[in-house]
């Protein structure tokens, strides 16, 4: 009798832990690589257009689990998030977008929380192309 208390004990102690976890969303996914130039893969690299509807800060993997800024932006296929720099670079830069910017990226697609993100490597705004990173994903903006 106490080997099968102690198994149905073990059993419902599974069983809560796991109601637990999905309850507070712990992700089951492996983690993205912790830099953007491992991320970035320039086989994937494309041009997109469309206007910025968004923009947001947030710790990310493409910022090296710093605060880093993104962007939505609508384009002809649907809303892409588009991956830029870390947020303290964006603001030491003085770097900037607003609702409603057409804007051009070029970048690589990556896969994120089932979504296909962009990391930029370059943005032209108007006359304005602003290099975030070499061809090769590393970041080249720099905080002054």
């Amino acid at each position: 009798m106490k080997l099968s208390s102690m198994l149905l004990g073990a059993c419902l102690a599974l069983v809560v832990a796991a109601v637990l976890m999905v309850v507070l969303g712990v992700n089951f996914q492996m983690p993205l690589p912790a830099s953007s130039a491992e991320l970035y893969d320039p086989a994937t690299e494309t041009l997109i257009s469309g206007v910025v509807t968004d923009t947001r800060d947030f710790i990310c993997p493409v910022s090296e689990q710093e605060i880093g800024s993104h962007l939505l932006l609508q384009t002809a296929n649907g809303v892409v998030q588009v991956h830029l720099a870390p947020a303290r670079v964006m603001r030491g830069r003085k770097i900037t977008f607003a609702r409603d910017d057409s804007i051009t990226v070029v970048g690589s697609r990556v896969q994120r929380l089932g979504k296909n993100d962009l990391i930029a490597r370059e943005i032209t705004r108007g006359n304005e192309t602003i290099v975030f990173r070499n061809p090769q994903g590393k970041l080249m903006l720099t905080q002054y």
